[in-house]
């Protein structure tokens, strides 16, 4: 909702202040001009990225218009989802964790956070790097040398719709000089006639100009904005991941494996320590009456 209020403020006052200065909205319907920059820009993003890419900036920004922060509930679910499973590490040891890693969705431990559950890439690291502990034994420093490289990846891989979407949204002022200037040549070609008929060539030819750079500033790097911060968000939690298994597999009690993950989560939704000790014991309460 915040995204497309954000929309309506930037066309509200761009237009609102041409039509306030005594503007004709008719003159910046120019079809031909939008055809120019729009399939300029279409036709480099086709031309410049793989169908793999094109395909996830669709999902992305589908994604950014309705995506909904992670708030509390979200880290909880995590942060006791990553507890329940170190608990049951320290207990039973990694085998145990097979008949709920090969299928979450049939895992009741993992039913019973339904909000981790249906990120997949999330799920796919937590299932994949426990699978990578249980295979043999590992060391913190070689875990946290695999996962860095992991996450390195994934931001790369996740990051490159928005970068793409940046450089074409640089491109936009240009894509608009070059409707512009097609608008010219059509203009110079009627230097003849009457100078209305002149003066409407030469506006049309400025609009170009005009939708490039809205186009640039007002749409595509907003939103390739947007959707890097969308993806900073969804990596935190992997950190955090990260973060909670290195601190397991160098030894550390698992409360305090938690807490190191806790602490790579984003400040504005990050539980206190006592939150987390909160859930804990809330959680151990409710086991030990089962």
């Amino acid at each position: 909702m915040q995204k497309v209020i954000g929309a309506f403020i930037i066309i509200g006052c761009v237009l609102g202040g041409y039509a306030m200065a005594n503007g004709d909205m008719r003159v910046l319907w120019q079809p031909a001009e939008v055809v120019i920059i729009l399939g300029a820009a279409l036709g480099s993003l086709v031309v410049g990225n793989p169908k793999e890419v094109l395909i996830e900036m669709l999902h992305q920004i589908k994604d950014v218009f309705s995506y909904q922060r992670r708030g509390e509930e979200f880290q909880r679910q995590l942060l006791m989802l990553l507890y329940e499973l170190l608990e049951m590490v320290d207990v039973g040891g990694l085998k145990v964790l097979d008949s709920h890693i090969e299928e979450p969705e049939q895992s009741d431990l993992f039913v019973r956070y339904p909000l981790i559950l249906q990120e997949k890439n999330l799920m796919a690291f937590i299932a994949d790097n426990f699978r990578l502990m249980a295979m043999g034994k590992i060391s913190a420093h070689e875990l946290e040398g695999f996962l860095e490289q992991e996450l390195e990846a994934m931001e790369h891989a996740l990051l490159q719709p928005a970068r793409s979407l940046h450089k074409i949204g640089e491109a936009m002022p240009g894509f608009g000089i070059l409707a512009a200037i097609m608008g010219i040549i059509i203009t110079m070609g009627s230097i003849g006639g009457s100078v209305a008929e002149i003066g409407a060539h030469v506006a049309a030819a400025l609009v170009g100009t005009f939708l490039g750079i809205f186009f640039c500033y007002c749409l595509m790097d907003p939103l390739s904005n947007a959707m890097s911060q969308r993806i900073k968000t969804e990596l935190s939690a992997l950190e955090c991941v990260r973060t909670t298994l290195v601190a397991h597999v160098a030894g550390k009690p698992t409360l305090l494996a938690v807490d190191a993950g806790r602490k790579l989560i984003e400040q504005d939704v990050k539980p206190a320590f006592r939150q987390l000790e909160k859930w804990v014991t809330q959680y151990e309460e409710e086991r030990d009456a089962a």
